[in-house]
């Protein structure tokens, strides 16, 4: 399929408008409420790295505190305006897949020259793996750094921090089969109102220290990490921690619009966390004996520092949330796109085609983030495991946006080199001072990216297989439809559906049921659902049917990767093709696939015991299509791998 490319920006472009227009998903105008909304979902996670940033860079760097305090609040300003601003919001942003983000959106955008899993792929792949270990430990750092701050009201809620976190995080989890628009009103309401109390907490210890807007030059951080070159990968390292949650920017654009998380973060987000940091920084100015997390240290005191800790578990919950969700999309976009088995998919919204929820996988998530808790029992610890999986997967973003500009916006190397090597460069940095924290707890997401790029790999190898043993197999349809009209075959009255893996030929459920029955259906139906690389396919255009001859018809249904398959729901629109069906009264073909060992597929001897594995445990295609278990049929198909 060929997609239309976004037009190149040309020399002097508004970088704040989008290629398709305003931007590129269909809104007209950001409106104030979609700010709002996107505040609370795009922004909690970067909104609560207050909570810890500053004070794990103030534990890294050696030296005096105050000195420390300036030249850290430094590097966190400008990571944020170099990382987030200009990286994801002017430049990032604006690669989108008619409207939708994320890093499987610029995947599925690849060249076709390019093959299934060469090493530019593989690579993304890995930084979407990195994205789970991201989504199991962002719940639980974030909502035990805000438990944390009870010890800070009061000594005496020390033991209970640990049990509070985890029963926080097992009623997050527990919630997510209500389904986000239960509480997804409220999100913005709170995150205006927490981005609203970081920047009058910071602005408050400003005033009494204005020389911390020195932090505002690029030289005080610069100066930094000269005067501590052994420190050097541990401040950076820590500095990290300011702009986790800026690949959510991206990943959820497709909700709300460019404009719209733009607007929120030139206007509500960036502010709110700029004051913060350098008011968090000015207090440790101030009194660099005080040992204490800054951001808690700037706080109220007393009964109005428990109203802090509690708009703060707020704000953490709200972060957890947009970070699960985001897992639940990307996990159904690696599906559609066949980089994962099926799982299922529950849909929470009659309105919002993106409610989703996954029970797996969601179960998987929260034992995780328990487990997590109870292991490393404090965000300091946790914060030793959380960079690798952020700076990875921006990493991979870079390099996609590269492929990006270059094939698809049809940049010049001199314009798009220089900027994506930058972009790079910084991830990488960012990335190598993370590697150090290997022995504290870094191995933890490189491990559990490298289990779901193993996955990935492996299923979409193996799909790639089995399609190659069924066109092995191959028989034109045509000998079939000449069996029919030489009325060797009994028909019977009613429809089947046999499904196909590709557009052409004969299923194999078909010559085996013709095999054993010798008698087909009046209409018969050899359907292909076809995923493509767009979010979704206007139903107008989804739907493509050619005549076989002898009550044969070919079907193609054509489906984006943000859509989610449907056969009654299908059967209804092919009345509009001549094509007459009571979907009640349809019986529906699979094959039922059944992997031998010992074959020639080109994979390793674990890979296909793996596959073995994976296939015999993913949800069946029949439940993954929406289709009643009583109108099933299921043929066997034996493959030797």
């Amino acid at each position: 399929m060929s997609h239309s490319a976004p037009a190149a920006p040309a020399l002097g472009t508004d970088l704040t408008q989008s290629p398709h227009g305003s931007n590129g998903n269909g809104k007209a105008k950001a409106h104030w409420p979609i700010v709002l909304a996107a505040v609370g979902v795009v922004y909690g996670d970067i909104g609560t790295s207050p909570l810890y940033a500053l004070n794990e860079c103030l534990i890294n760097t050696p030296g005096s505190r105050a000195v420390a305090a300036l030249g850290c609040a430094s590097l966190i300003f400008w990571s944020l305006i170099f990382v987030v601003t200009i990286k994801y919001v002017l430049f990032v942003s604006r690669a989108d897949n008619q409207g939708e983000g994320g890093i499987f959106a610029l995947l599925a955008l690849r060249p076709k020259s390019e093959t299934l899993l060469c090493a530019p792929i593989l690579f993304i792949l890995a930084g979407a793996s990195l994205l789970y270990g991201d989504g199991l430990i962002t719940p639980a750092i974030s909502v035990l750094s805000a438990a944390e701050g009870l010890k800070s009201v009061n000594p005496i809620f020390t033991p209970w921090v640990l049990p509070l976190a985890c029963t926080i995080l097992f009623a997050l989890f527990w919630f997510q089969k209500k389904g986000t628009a239960k509480i997804g009103g409220i999100f913005g309401p709170v995150m205006v109102l927490w981005f609203a109390t970081l920047a009058v907490l910071g602005a408050i210890q400003i005033v009494q220290t204005p020389a911390i807007l020195h932090a505002l030059n690029p030289l005080s951080g610069l100066a930094l990490l000269k005067s501590h070159p052994v420190a050097f990968v541990g401040i950076l390292g820590s500095v990290v921690l300011a702009v986790t949650g800026a690949e959510a920017l991206y990943a959820d654009m497709g909700h709300f619009g460019r404009p719209a998380i733009a607007r929120g973060w030139y206007g509500i987000a960036l502010p709110g966390l700029a004051l913060n940091y350098l008011g968090q920084a000015a207090y440790v100015v101030r009194h660099p004996d005080d040992l204490t997390n800054p951001f808690t240290a700037i706080g109220p005191q007393g009964h109005y520092g428990i109203l802090l800790v509690l708009l703060s578990l707020a704000a953490t919950i709200i972060a957890c949330q947009a970070l699960i969700t985001g897992t639940f999309s990307l996990t159904r976009q690696a599906i559609s796109l066949g980089y994962f088995p099926r799982l299922g998919v529950i849909h929470t919204s009659a309105e919002h085609e993106g409610h989703i929820y996954l029970p797996f996988l969601n179960w998987m998530l929260g034992l995780g983030s328990i487990c997590l808790v109870l292991g490393f029992k404090s965000s300091g610890a946790l914060a030793a495991a959380y960079g690798i999986a952020v700076t990875g997967t921006m990493a991979a973003t870079s390099l996609a946006f590269y492929r990006t500009t270059r094939y698809r916006w049809e940049w010049p190397r001199v314009a798009a080199v220089p900027l994506c090597v930058t972009f790079l460069l910084v991830d990488l940095t960012f990335f190598g001072a993370n590697l150090p924290k290997f022995q504290e707890g870094g191995w933890l997401p490189l491990l559990i990216g490298g289990f779901i790029l193993t996955i990935m790999v492996t299923w979409k190898r193996g799909r790639a297989e089995i399609l190659r043993h069924i066109l092995k197999q191959d028989i034109d349809v045509s000998l079939i439809v000449s069996e029919i009209e030489q009325e060797n075959i009994h028909r019977v009255a009613g429809c089947a559906v046999f499904m196909s893996a590709v557009p052409k030929g004969t299923p194999i459920a078909l010559l085996h049921h013709l095999k054993a029955n010798r008698c087909l259906h009046k209409t018969v139906l050899l359907l292909t659902l076809s995923v493509e690389g767009v979010p979704r396919i206007p139903k107008e255009e989804s739907v493509h049917v050619e005549d076989l001859g002898g009550g044969l018809w070919r079907v193609i249904a054509r489906y984006g990767y943000m859509d989610t398959p449907n056969g009654p729901t299908l059967l209804a629109q092919l009345a509009a093709h001549g094509i007459e069906i009571n979907p009640r009264a349809t019986t529906y073909f699979f094959n039922r696939e059944t992997i031998i060992p010992g074959g020639k597929a080109r994979m390793w001897p674990w890979q296909k015991e793996l596959y073995r594995v994976l296939s015999q445990n993913a949800r069946p295609a029949r439940d993954y299509f929406g289709i009643p278990p009583n109108q099933i049929i299921e043929m066997g198909l034996p493959v030797q791998l």
